[in-house]
């Protein structure tokens, strides 16, 4: 009796540590994947280092990627680097949620 309700125990803490561990870690990597197959010349995208720059360039064989990030300035970086596309706007409102500023009244 006591090994089953020990058994259980030890099923119940596994179950919850894959529920919220494991599987949202799985579903982030296959979203940056799908991401990163969409990447095309000329996206503007942010790296996990915030470095902003334009894809002039894809190798995809070896998951590399060229960014302009200033005129004449070109970096190589790995794809999986890349975060996400650069839109000024949701940066914006996330930088003013950050900050405690209410934004949900725009003025137009």
């Amino acid at each position: 009796m006591e090994f089953i309700f020990s058994a259980t125990i030890i099923l119940i803490f596994i179950v919850g540590y894959w529920s919220l561990a494991v599987f949202p870690k799985q579903r982030d990597f296959k979203k940056h994947q799908q991401y990163v197959q969409t990447l095309q010349v000329g996206d503007e995208v942010v790296s996990y280092g915030g470095i902003i720059g334009t894809v002039v360039e894809l190798n995809d064989d070896i998951g590399t990627a060229v960014l302009r990030i200033a005129e004449g300035v070109e970096v190589k970086i790995l794809t999986a680097a890349l975060h996400q596309k650069f839109d000024p706007e949701e940066l914006a409102h996330n930088i003013r949620m950050a900050r405690g500023v209410d934004d949900t009244t725009t003025t137009q």
